[in-house]
């Protein structure tokens, strides 16, 4: 008996240990209309913003329970690349690393084409890696709609019973034609991330208007997001 006892803890505590808050998957727009210096502000933005000590006190309020983070970059349809595989996040040096990795990162030979249905299910099967995380949640930045591939209402569709959350972050962008319009061009991006690619009960769009301002809106969407998850485990407390 003393024996049986044994082993269910061992098995109890294992399952317990496997366990993680919530999966984020963070995926980032490479599409022909992102040059080298906004990809660059795109990704310094992201590592400048795992490193703020507002996000740190967040991500690490739990160890036992902690966050998981993949990213990945995005672009026409099968163009997808694995910039962070699945990490779990337990210390502060385990931020550090992930900042650092990001801040290595070089751009790669990316397609013109902007496959935001794609995107949506690509993040979607990362997350289906991470079943155990008690919330899964897809974030997709971008400064364009869809023109290649499935469409996001028809990913959203597929999607539907997932159990998967999709926030958006949209990047306001100047159009060349006609000077700064990115007040209208981001109204207009925020209302299409709306309508067709967030999905879930709490999900919401996050706006930067302009590539200079992601690291101060993806600092933004991280907290609502993880913040979410901390409220809820303290209600249960």
């Amino acid at each position: 008996m003393t024996r049986l006892l044994t082993i269910v803890c061992c098995l109890l505590a294992g399952s317990v240990s496997a366990q993680c808050r919530q999966a984020l998957a963070l995926g980032l727009d490479v599409s022909g209309s992102v040059d080298a210096h906004e990809y660059r502000l795109q990704i310094d933005g992201l590592a400048a913003a795992l490193r703020r000590p507002e996000i740190r006190k967040i991500i690490l309020a739990n160890p036992a329970f902690p966050v998981r983070l993949a990213v990945f970059e995005w672009s026409e349809p099968g163009h997808h690349r694995v910039l962070l595989e699945w990490t779990e996040i337990r210390t502060e040096s385990d931020l550090g690393r992930i900042a650092a990795r990001l801040g290595d990162v070089t751009r790669s030979a990316a397609p013109q084409g902007t496959a935001v249905g794609d995107a949506m299910l690509f993040g979607a099967d990362l997350l289906n890696q991470q079943p155990e995380c008690w919330k899964r949640t897809l974030d997709l930045s971008g400064d364009g709609k869809h023109n290649l591939g499935l469409h996001p209402r028809d990913a959203k569709a597929l999607l539907q019973d997932s159990g998967v959350t999709i926030n958006g972050l949209v990047i306001g962008v100047d159009d060349s034609n006609y000077g700064d319009q990115r007040d209208v061009q981001i109204g207009e991006l925020s209302a299409y991330y709306n309508a067709w690619v967030i999905l879930g009960p709490d999900a919401f769009v996050e706006v930067a208007l302009g590539f200079e301002a992601y690291e101060d809106a993806m600092t933004r969407k991280l907290i609502r997001e993880l913040q979410g998850i901390i409220l809820s485990q303290a209600s249960h407390q």
